[in-house]
């Protein structure tokens, strides 16, 4: 596995995610509301909060948006209750792929992810048949021009990094989600600006895609994004690189 195609699919991930403005920023907005929920309206402490407010931030949610989510959160109890699912299958060409889901309606939830799979060449599985396949990863991208490659490497592993693998253009931190704080305060001390940065799911491994089958499956999580009760999608697909 090439060192930047852990980074290269969440990169085309938010591409995506761009061109549905309307519905990240409603998505976005919901989980800002059930993190502040669990853990209350300050970020500190509340590693799920903090996270959405990074993603908000890096899709560049309005502010009146995050500030009305997070008083939805903070507020009285009323309002819609929210169930956490992940549901689990496999897409063309035999490709692992996870949707998670943060719905008031699980049967309406799963009718819709259920119809997507099926339309576009997968097969919905039962719950644990893919997901040991991915473990959650802490990941920060930093521009080339912001650090040299002998900082980088000192600045990180020395807060607990587990790896840092170099690109033309960017470095990729990998960190267990454990040392995810850490590792984020030893940048920041250090003045070295982050283009990204995200506890995500990657897969142990992941499955070489030809154009064709590259594109089904890029059919198919588009279609799982667009449905209103999916918050995250993941693959192990390796996409081709004239893809990118």
């Amino acid at each position: 596995m090439s060192g930047h195609s852990k980074w290269a699919n969440i990169k085309r991930k938010k591409g995506k995610n761009d061109a549905i403005r309307g519905k990240i920023t409603t998505k976005i907005g919901r989980e800002i509301t059930i993190a502040v929920r669990m853990g209350g309206p300050d970020p500190t402490g509340n590693m799920r909060l903090k996270l959405a407010l990074q993603k908000a931030k890096e899709n560049n949610v309005p502010k009146e948006n995050i500030k009305r989510a997070i008083q939805k959160g903070a507020g009285a109890a009323e309002g819609q209750s929210y169930e956490e699912i992940v549901y689990e299958g496999y897409g063309p060409a035999g490709v692992a792929v996870t949707a998670n889901v943060l719905t008031d309606n699980r049967n309406r939830a799963a009718a819709a992810v259920r119809h997507e799979f099926s339309k576009y060449g997968g097969n919905l599985g039962a719950t644990g048949c893919v997901g040991w396949m991915f473990h959650s990863t802490g990941i920060f991208i930093v521009a080339s021009e912001n650090a040299d490659e002998d900082q980088i490497m000192e600045v990180a592993l020395d807060a607990g990094a587990d790896d840092v693998k170099t690109g033309d253009e960017e470095y990729e931190i990998i960190t267990s989600p454990e040392n995810f704080d850490a590792v984020e305060k030893a940048l920041a001390d250090n003045n070295i600006p982050t283009e990204h940065a995200q506890i995500t799911m990657i897969p142990e491994n992941m499955i070489k895609l030809n154009a064709e089958d590259a594109e089904k499956l890029e059919n198919l999580v588009d279609a799982l994004e667009e449905i209103d009760d999916v918050q995250d999608v993941y693959h192990n697909g390796d996409m081709p690189d004239e893809e990118e």
